[in-house]
This record gives C-alpha cells, structure tokens and sequence, in this order.
C-alpha cells in the first residue's frame, strides 16, 4: 500500500498499519484527483498488475472516524498477533534477515534490516512479514538478506547484512550495527514510530514517538529531531525505533539496553510497562518528572537510577 499510493501522482502517504497520513497535492487535484473512486481504481490496477494470484478485489474508504473504531480495533489485534508470534524467535535460529526499501523513495540510502530481534522501523513489517513478502514478490522492495559471519554479537553487525546495505545504499552506508545506537547505529527512514535519542547531560537515552507534542527533556519537539535523522541518515546517538523493538531482549544492548534509558513519555511508560524491567519503572522520568535535562539529572539522582549509579555494565 506504501508503495503504489506514492506511485500516482500527487499522492503522499506515509507511516504504518492503523496510523497513517495521506496528502493529496492540489495541482493533481485540479487536473481530475479529486474522487476517492479513481484512487480506488488506481489501486485495484497497480495491486492486479503486480500480484497475478489476485483475481478480483474492492476498495473501501471509510471517511468518518467513528467508522473507523471498529475496524481499527479489529486490526490491531491482528497486528498484535503478528507481534506475538515473532516474539520467541532469535537472531540464532535464523540464516537470513529480510531487508526493506519501501521508504527509499523518501530516504534514497535507507535499507530496514528486520531480524526476529528487530523489527522494521515501521513496527509494520517483524520477520515473519518479510519472509511472507519476500516469497510473494521476489523481485519486490522487501527481500531475504543472509547474514553472514557475525562480526560483532553484541552490536548485531553481520558481514551479510553489511554487503546487501551497502549495495541497496548505492556505496552510502557501510556499516551498521543493529543493536547499537551510539556506533554505526541503523538509519533512519521517515516512517519510524518513534526516536531514542542521545542525552550528553546524564549520558542516557530518552524516547520519543511521533503523538507526543511539545518539546522532549532534550528542548526539541519531535518533529525537529525527525527532520535531524530521517532521509537515510546514519546519525550516531541518533535512530528512529519501532516501539516493538523495546520489547526485543537485544535492544540497543551494546549501548546499556533499557537501563540506559532516562526519560520517555508517559505514555509510552504505561503501553508498554510490561517490557520495561519492574525495578527500573519508576526511575524513568517522563514529561511530567522533568521538561529539561538539569530537572531530569535530579529526579534521575533523587530515583537513583541504575545508569546514573553505574550499576550497569556494558557487554564486551
């Protein structure tokens, strides 16, 4: 659906499953766009043509948002289903990732590595997803990346996954290491649900997704630090995260995991209170703890945050 919508002229769409942002340009309005029918049409003929396995199929708008509740509800258990079921499979038990360009058209050197223990950026598409597209469309934008030798365990960096990047990057990243975010950390599309982004002040992490409003503990909103990453950067401190990927026993674990992390919105904290550890809840502040980082120190001292004590150790 990303992909064809960006395919017609003067449609823009961006974002995941159940949130998602469609602009039509005025210009291709003017020239005939101006029916939700010809959108639909469009569709149906850019999904025939490239999926042969489809026979017929419709197209249903729903405009009101009340309409909407019901179907979304329904979704997102499926989406969470999806989820579930990605959840007890490693890095170990697999040959292959899968990788992901849907997002170059906005980010031309991106490419989403998805392994078992990370899922894209999206939180659209786990493992399980890439391998179910990468058959259905071999020649497709998602794609099965091998690994390779694992050249670092703890930063998740694969000779594989190192080749097929810089390939599909046209020579413009390297290196990355998927479970770091200090050091040749994954780039950035546009589409992330949300930021962990670096705090020099207390040398932690804070969170942030795209529904928060107002400035983070670090002063910018998150509008600003998304303009500051995205577009296929590779900004060390820096990376847009699905909010799945907390859940991942691997987050970030070269750089400290979850226990280097200091601030998040609280409502983040409460959806997923399950995936952060019980003793470390209430040390991680939120914009009702701090609004800045000399507030974020104290409550972080008054809390007696793990990080800030240097009860965590980093993993060679």
């Amino acid at each position: 659906m990303h992909e064809f919508c960006n395919y017609i002229e003067g449609i823009y769409h961006m974002n995941q499953q159940d949130d998602i942002w469609i602009r039509v340009g005025k210009d291709s309005y003017d020239k005939g766009l101006n029916s939700l029918k010809l959108f639909g049409i469009t569709l149906i003929d850019l999904y025939k043509s490239q999926f042969s396995l489809i026979e017929n199929m419709s197209i249903r708008f729903l405009t009101e948002p009340e309409g909407t509740k019901e179907v979304t509800v329904r979704a997102r258990e499926v989406y969470e289903q999806r989820r579930a079921r990605a959840r007890g499979l490693k890095e170990e038990d697999v040959d292959e990732f899968y990788g992901c360009v849907l997002c170059q058209s906005f980010a031309p050197p991106h490419v989403c590595v998805i392994s078992p223990e990370r899922i894209a950026n999206c939180g659209a598409i786990n493992w399980f997803d890439g391998r179910a597209a990468a058959k259905m469309d071999p020649e497709g934008p998602i794609f099965a990346v091998p690994k390779g030798e694992c050249l670092n365990p703890v930063a998740g960096e694969y000779a594989g996954a190192n080749e097929v990047i810089h390939t599909r990057s046209l020579g413009a990243v390297e290196r990355v290491n998927i479970h770091a975010n200090l050091e040749y950390p994954h780039t950035s599309c546009g589409c992330f649900q949300a930021i962990c982004f670096y705090i020099p002040e207390v040398d932690g992490f804070g969170i942030v997704h795209r529904d928060f409003k107002g400035p983070t503990v670090a002063g910018q909103p998150f509008t600003t630090m998304a303009a500051d990453v995205s577009g296929g950067r590779q900004v060390e401190g820096f990376s847009g995260i699905a909010l799945e990927y907390m859940r991942s026993p691997k987050f970030y674990q070269a750089d400290g995991g979850l226990y280097r992390v200091v601030w998040m919105p609280k409502m983040i904290k409460e959806n997923l209170k399950d995936a952060i550890p019980e003793a470390l809840y209430d040390k991680i502040a939120t914009e009702e703890d701090a609004k800045d980082p000399d507030e974020l120190a104290a409550f972080l001292e008054e809390k007696g945050h793990p990080w800030l004590l240097g009860e965590v150790e980093l993993p060679e």
